[in-house]
């Protein structure tokens, strides 16, 4: 099951390069400049990502994130998830490494709904292209439903 995603991106590429060889070369090289230009702002998180799962031990994660933190908990993540700015793909895999260290489950479906919808670094650009009530509206929206997605799943599972 895992090879099928590579085989069928083998397949779609091969079938691209016999559509055009041309369009497939010069696709593959803007992907390739895409790849660069996020690759230095990959590694930073990664990195980070890396150094606090080194300083934080499972007992903290625990203390501060764990199921028996409580609504604190879900505070405190859902604060940090408002203000981290971390793509999708590296938010699961870290909210996976933080559950195998003693975080809990509605402290983490806080941290990353707040993740995913809440954006205080991004703010002042909203404020800039949609106005400052509706970016404040969308914001304080966004955390409210992600605090009740929280206890939603802290109820559920």
């Amino acid at each position: 099951m895992d090879n099928t995603i590579y085989i069928f991106t083998a397949f779609a590429l091969g079938l691209s390069v016999y559509k055009s060889k041309q369009k497939t070369v010069q696709a593959l090289k803007k992907a390739w400049k895409s790849f660069e230009n996020i690759l230095p702002q990959l590694l930073a998180i990664v990195l980070i990502i890396g150094v606090a799962l080194t300083f934080l031990t499972a007992d903290q994660i625990s203390r501060f994130m764990g199921a028996e933190s409580g609504y604190w908990g879900v505070l405190i993540a859902s604060i940090l998830g408002s203000i981290t700015l971390i793509p999708g793909f590296i938010a699961f895999p870290l909210a996976v490494a933080l559950l195998n260290n003693g975080a809990g489950v509605m402290q983490i479906a806080a941290f990353i709904s707040t993740l995913m919808m809440v954006g205080v670094i991004t703010l002042p650009l909203e404020i800039q292209y949609f106005g400052k009530k509706a970016a404040f509206l969308r914001n304080g929206l966004a955390y409210a439903f992600s605090i009740i997605v929280a206890l939603i799943m802290g109820a559920v599972l």
